[in-house]
């Protein structure tokens, strides 16, 4: 009862103050890229706009509230929950001249109505789809079903408002006529996006390293070149492009939008690379993962350069909240393995398990293939395993752990706390 209570006041309260300072909403959906989508959507436009993001990762029918408050959660302190109650007063007794004029706002969808109640808060003028795929499909009977409610994010925008799609993406691409009041921009690396990625490359250090991601945007028959730091992967670009989508939505121009993502700074756990014991590199992917986003960076991984004699590693764990999708899931990142350039493979977990067999059945050797009942077991027998200069990507879903993995090959892991996820006391 406390939290339906809860639940009520907070929507009440959002709706007032959104009433009272009507800010643009932008809300961001999506089987997977959500969190890379808003950053980088933040980045560009918070260089010419007066603009706020969602607190932390709070994307839910709690923490959307809080972010248009502009506060962050007290958790279970009463003490902390009556301070928000005086900051809404606040917010509604006297005008807060710094109030900002965008609202970046990421929306978590898990279970069938979320969507409505989510939209029916915040009213989005703006709506951006990232993809639509099979992550969370533990709640949802089948991805028609999720494809569905993703939808609603565009079919309830007002005229004149603006539906951003990915059309690397069938599914989100194809809701693009729901909503025939809206202008519409789609973006990718397929030809018929219109904010497109060509060109698109790994850059390197001095060292030989990877450093990040170089391509081409492409809008209006012009092309300018973007650098996107301290990544490497696809979903990374495809980020980078709806941000590109959002400042032109707002009349931004090429190269102000390319300007602007010279500053861009990926979450920790999305594709962010790091420097490894021995000479190694890592692929830090350990946000979370899912069927799609595990053969998106397994591709990447094929993509970058590596020394002579050296290795590529994956090391992936559980894939969780996938329903009826999770044997064939797992299945499909093993067999991605297999064809894939990854010389050694380490899986973690029950499921994790699936993904060694089906690539063992695939193809990939035996003695290539190791198993581990928990992130804690790697990290007790990895560094036995790992040679010089290998290239190592670390993947797994949140209850997987896996950024244990990657603090133990960091070469300076006193540095975890700014640049891996789950580092508070809550998850130690």
């Amino acid at each position: 009862m406390f939290k339906e209570i809860l639940h009520l006041k907070l929507k009440i309260a959002a709706r007032l103050v959104l009433h009272k300072y009507k800010p643009e909403v932008i809300g961001i959906t999506g089987s997977v890229g959500k969190t890379s989508a808003k950053e980088a959507i933040y980045t560009v436009l918070e260089s010419k706009f007066n603009v706020r993001k969602n607190i932390k990762n709070y994307n839910n029918e709690i923490g959307l509230p809080l972010t248009v408050i502009g506060v962050e959660s007290p958790g279970k302190n009463p003490i902390g929950w009556f301070n928000v109650g005086l900051k809404v007063l606040r917010l509604m007794l006297i005008r807060d001249k710094n109030y900002p004029k965008i609202l970046i706002l990421e929306m978590g969808i898990d279970r069938p109505g979320d969507m409505d109640y989510l939209c029916n808060i915040i009213q989005p003028r703006i709506g951006v789809v990232t993809n639509i795929s099979q992550s969370h499909l533990e709640y949802f009977e089948s991805l028609a079903q999720i494809q569905k409610e993703k939808s609603k994010l565009i079919k309830q925008l007002p005229k004149g408002g603006w539906a951003v799609l990915s059309s690397d993406n069938e599914k989100a691409k194809s809701i693009a006529n729901l909503n025939k009041g809206v202008n519409l921009l789609t973006y990718g690396f397929s030809f018929d996006a219109l904010v497109r990625a060509r060109d698109d490359k790994v850059i390197y250090s001095k060292d030989g390293d990877p450093a990040g991601l170089n391509f081409k945007l492409a809008y209006n028959g012009s092309a300018v070149p973007v650098m996107v730091p301290g990544v490497v992967g696809s979903p990374m670009i495809k980020a980078s492009l709806a941000a590109a989508a959002l400042g032109v939505a707002y009349g931004m121009n090429s190269v102000e939008i390319s300007d602007a993502m010279r500053n861009l700074k990926f979450p920790p756990g999305r594709s962010c690379i790091l420097k490894g014991i021995d000479g190694c590199t890592l692929v830090d992917d350990t946000y979370n993962a899912s069927p799609v986003s595990a053969m998106a960076i397994i591709a990447a991984i094929d993509k970058i350069r590596i020394k002579k004699g050296a290795q590529r590693w994956a090391i992936l764990g559980d894939m969780l909240e996938l329903g009826s999708f999770q044997e064939e899931g797992h299945k499909q990142v093993g067999c991605a393995v297999t064809f894939s350039k990854i010389n050694k493979l380490i899986v973690v977990g029950d499921l994790g398990f699936k993904i060694g067999k089906a690539a063992q059945k695939a193809g990939m050797k035996e003695s290539n293939i190791y198993y581990f009942k928990t992130s804690l077991d790697v990290c007790e027998k990895i560094c036995e395993l790992i040679k010089k200069d290998s290239l190592i990507l670390v993947k797994g879903s949140q209850g997987a752990r896996m950024e244990r993995v990657v603090k133990r090959l960091m070469n300076n892991p006193e540095n975890a706390h700014d640049l891996l996820v789950r580092q508070g006391k809550e998850w130690s």
